[in-house]
């Protein structure tokens, strides 16, 4: 089993920027990619960014490539998301997720998902 707790959700004003984070436990070893997805009002969840394990790949979605970033921090368990430049779309509840088989970028690859930090963007 995978644990995954997020943090760092909140509410900022279009322009501004927000860093989530998320801390894995449990059986890490398993995992090979982390990845972040986000669901607004009303809408499916989508994915946003992945990063692989050992922090060398990464994917984004085209809707915020050039302004978020997904980090990994080996020593700590933890995948940051920085989000600069933040838009009212990007309003909704982001999830952290592990994939156990490498760069998904659809949330049925994810197996364990953390329960989720709300980020809204007032215009």
């Amino acid at each position: 089993q995978v644990q995954l707790v997020e943090s760092g959700g909140g509410l900022v004003q279009a322009g501004g920027s927000l860093r989530l984070s998320c801390a894995a436990s449990g059986r890490t070893s398993s995992i090979q990619a982390l990845g972040w997805f986000r669901q607004a009002p009303g809408k499916e969840r989508e994915f946003v960014a992945t990063v692989s394990w050992s922090g060398w790949r990464s994917n984004y979605a085209d809707s915020v490539k050039g302004r978020f970033t997904i980090s990994r921090d080996n020593a700590k368990n933890t995948v940051d998301l920085r989000m600069n430049s933040l838009k009212p779309e990007d309003t909704g509840i982001y999830y952290c997720a592990a994939d156990l088989l490498g760069l998904g970028v659809t949330s049925g690859r994810y197996s364990y998902w953390g329960q989720g930090t709300q980020v809204t963007v007032s215009s």
